[in-house]
């Protein structure tokens, strides 16, 4: 990849990069947004975005004395900061579990973005929405079943 082409914005790279970032976070965000959560189309799209930028970045900064890795490593960090941010105890139930993984996703795919994987990040983006949109059928089966919705873990969880 040229990372050089891939930083100016007059270059079609960029463009492409840019257009696959909001694809991809666009359409995990849509998928979020209609169901009512918290990180919708604006916030999956920056997340995205921001991660694919990072990643260039640092790539385009590799030297000797330079490891782009370690860009990677902090964006994974910070995510999962953001990712903690959406996980909340509300009385005896653990909300945001799937959002908080959603984002570390998002900030998957925008690594992918960066590193000029553009392909692979648009199918992990349709598998993604497999299991957002798809799991959602084997969950209702389950709670019919068994009565109970999540994991049995969660449950013995005491949030106060």
């Amino acid at each position: 990849m040229d990372l050089a082409a891939a930083l100016d914005p007059s270059s079609p790279v960029f463009w492409r990069h840019i257009g696959t970032a909001c694809l991809c976070g666009g359409a995990i965000g849509l998928e979020r947004q209609i169901r009512g959560k918290v990180a919708g189309m604006r916030t999956s799209i920056l997340i995205t975005l921001g991660t694919s930028f990072f990643v260039t970045l640092g790539a385009s900064m590799a030297s000797a004395t330079a490891d782009p890795t370690r860009v990677l490593g902090q964006v994974v960090t910070g995510i999962g900061f953001l990712g903690a941010g959406v996980i909340l105890a509300r009385g005896d139930r653990i909300v945001g579990v799937t959002t908080a993984a959603v984002i570390w996703l998002l900030a998957a795919l925008g690594a992918l973005i960066g590193a000029g994987h553009l392909r692979a990040a648009i199918v992990g983006t349709l598998l993604g929405l497999l299991v957002l949109v798809g799991m959602e059928g084997l969950e209702k089966l389950l709670v019919r079943k068994s009565g109970k919705r999540g994991s049995g873990v969660f449950e013995t969880i005491d949030p106060t």
